[in-house]
């Protein structure tokens, strides 16, 4: 029997899930909620809500999962640090997942035999966050590294591909690979229930670490626009219109 809590507010929403494995099957109890910058708030009661839900008192679980990231600098230190606290709490080990992988995970259900899936979300200041997987039958392959860049910079792999995430519909055009994709899917976001299904993987694989050295996955150091590349950037807005 293994239990797995899983936190992910990389986005606008948080979300808290509960994976219980059990006898080979695995049932899994979540909350997912838009909070916008409230996340810090609530995730605590999604917690309380979900063990509930499920039965399962906290020092019961096998380890504590977040979304590392990448996303939101502020939810990122929050799932990071709502983890490493309640992993202290019960003596458990921490799992970092990497929230695009997360955002692969719900589309492989549909996803044809070895097609790669490119996950692009939407990381404002005129940028994405982006990466590209592909299933090998046992968990998630990265093709690339995880990375920020324009839209137009989102790098297509060879052959045919999906390409899922926000930035489908935040981009529109700007995201070019978008016309060679062979299907879309923007309403993909990281969720907790797919944190758990991976963190479950990466738990029976032994890829776990000691709560103090979990840290979120920051590819872009700079989290503000100054003033003048604010100016820039409406400007630019401005012209295009």
């Amino acid at each position: 029997m293994t239990q797995i809590l899983a936190l992910e507010t990389s986005t606008e929403w948080c979300s808290v899930a509960l994976a219980l494995r059990r006898d080979g099957g695995v049932r899994t109890v979540a909350r997912h909620e838009q909070t916008g910058p409230r996340s810090s708030d609530l995730i605590l009661p999604l917690v309380d809500a979900v063990l509930a839900e499920a039965g399962v008192t906290l020092d019961a679980c096998d380890a504590i999962a977040f979304g590392a990231g990448p996303g939101a600098f502020t939810g990122l230190r929050t799932a990071c640090g709502v983890a490493q606290g309640l992993a202290f709490g019960i003596d458990r080990p921490v799992i970092a997942v990497n929230s695009l992988e997360a955002c692969a995970e719900q589309a492989g259900a549909q996803l044809p035999a070895g097609m790669p899936v490119v996950v692009a979300l939407d990381a404002r200041m005129q940028e994405c966050y982006w990466a590209t997987f592909r299933w090998d039958g046992v968990g998630w392959e990265a093709l690339t590294p995880t990375r920020v860049a324009p839209p137009e910079a989102v790098i297509a792999p060879e052959g045919p591909f999906w390409l899922v995430g926000s930035a489908l519909t935040v981009f529109g055009e700007q995201l070019t690979l978008a016309a060679q994709a062979a299907h879309r899917l923007p309403a993909i976001l990281p969720d907790a229930r797919s944190v758990a299904a991976i963190a479950l993987r990466m738990f029976d694989a032994g890829m776990t670490q000691s709560a103090e050295h979990a840290a979120p996955l920051y590819v872009r150091d700079k989290v503000a626009l100054t003033v003048t590349e604010r100016q820039a950037v409406a400007a630019a807005k401005a012209a295009g219109n």
